[in-house]
């Protein structure tokens, strides 16, 4: 029997996945595979679950979006659902997320993404209260009709990071919509602050390598997406600070904004954000 939903995940030496697969087997039915692309040192090993074992290629460091295409590619069903090797699915989260595909009135659907005890990530922060439609998506827990993917050419494995949200830039470029189900809920766990602190490097640079390809997007940047103007600019203007000493305070504002995430939380991730944007600027 060929299922009808493919869920792919992608993992290399990722401890938490074992947790993963074992929420999921309460979701899952004949009508359902678990595709996992392993880049691991050591293989991953489950009943249940159909294993791609990925290697490498020669000069890759980041692999991501070669594993995603590769779990595509290796995916049975007419819908793919990805999910993070890190996350912990919600009740009845499959369902909920594929529904509106199954019935056949969206082609995408995304998700919403929390913290352990509800708490939001730093990027997702007010997706909650979104409106019904998207302007973009991570992949750790988005559908999508296969067929879209074919269109698409694939996740552009140029990226090391971010290639999922060209992927979903280039479906609605394509006039698809990406329709937000808030009640297919997983939880991810955003580690420790060294993994954060990478992370948001990495997100910086990924932004920059997205708008240094969507030109077209870079219109209204500054109001749009504030923080991949503002704090790459603050870190250019630090030498100010040996004139005006008072110029660090201009944190201030951006520190009480956020203050409901911490406020030395938001203020190390969004400058080490910025430092992420012009590393990227200054390599290309």
């Amino acid at each position: 029997m060929t299922p009808a939903l493919s869920i792919v995940i992608i993992t290399r030496d990722e401890p938490a996945l074992p947790a993963t697969l074992a929420a999921l087997e309460a979701q899952t039915d004949e009508r359902c595979e678990i595709v996992v692309v392993d880049a691991s040192a050591e293989p991953v090993t489950r009943q249940g679950v159909r294993v791609v074992p990925f290697a490498r290629p020669p000069g890759v460091e980041v692999t991501i979006p070669h594993q995603r295409n590769a779990g595509v590619r290796a995916a049975r069903g007419g819908i793919v659902v990805f999910l993070d090797a890190s996350c912990l699915p919600g009740p009845h989260w499959l369902e909920r997320l594929t529904a509106p595909i199954l019935d056949g009135t969206e082609n995408v659907t995304a998700g919403l993404t929390t913290g352990p005890h509800d708490r939001e990530g730093l990027y997702d922060a007010g997706l909650r209260n979104a409106g019904p439609y998207l302007e973009e998506a991570p992949t750790l827990n988005l559908a999508f009709r296969k067929e879209l993917f074919t269109a698409l050419g694939g996740f552009d494995e140029s990226f090391a990071y971010g290639s999922d949200v060209d992927f979903t830039w280039r479906l609605r470029d394509r006039g698809e919509r990406l329709r937000f189900v808030p009640e297919a809920v997983v939880v991810h766990d955003w580690g420790d602050a060294r993994r954060q602190a990478r992370r948001s490097f990495a997100y910086g640079a990924a932004r920059a390598r997205l708008y240094r390809k969507h030109r077209a997007r870079r219109a209204g940047l500054w109001r749009r997406e504030p923080m991949v103007v503002a704090y790459p600019l603050f870190l250019l203007g630090l030498p100010l600070t040996f004139v005006f000493p008072l110029y660090p305070l201009l944190l201030l504002v951006p520190a009480w904004r956020n203050r409901h995430a911490g406020i030395r939380r938001t203020l190390t991730d969004h400058l080490l954000y910025g430092a992420g944007v012009l590393s990227e600027l200054v390599r290309r």
